[in-house]
């Protein structure tokens, strides 16, 4: 499974703020694998035309049954707007009873710094999941 790498959505103003959130997902078995692929494939497709979104890359690793999301965003509010919004809310919903386990974190930086390395997003997680 190839990942998506970092596609800008919204070009951000050179002296913008950018709100970043990663998350790390893992499903309950390999059978549930197949669904979430389509479902986090109908997500990407909202993120792409999403108010407020400057970019996103995913990380898809199926014999792992765990995928990686890091999104910048204009600010926190577009980032729940997007949450809250067809389809990926009803997504997040349905998929719930098949999620193992889920680490988010976020944080803000220049935009001028995007796209976020992968290697600092996962460091992050890592972090807030041990804090946990």
């Amino acid at each position: 499974m190839p990942t998506l790498r970092w596609t800008t959505v919204h070009t951000p103003a050179p002296d913008a703020e950018a709100f970043v959130m990663a998350s790390r997902l893992e499903v309950r078995s390999l059978s549930d694998v197949p669904r979430f692929f389509v479902k986090s494939l109908a997500s990407w497709k909202q993120v792409c035309s999403a108010p407020g979104a400057y970019g996103a890359s995913l990380i898809a690793e199926p014999l792992k049954r765990t995928f990686w999301t890091l999104s910048a965003w204009q600010d926190k509010d577009a980032l729940y707007t997007y949450a809250r919004t067809e389809p990926h809310k009803s997504i997040m919903i349905g998929l719930r009873p098949t999620m193992k386990d889920s680490v988010f974190t976020f944080w803000q930086v220049p935009a001028a710094q995007l796209p976020i390395d992968w290697s600092d997003a996962k460091r992050r997680l890592a972090e807030q999941a041990a804090s946990a």
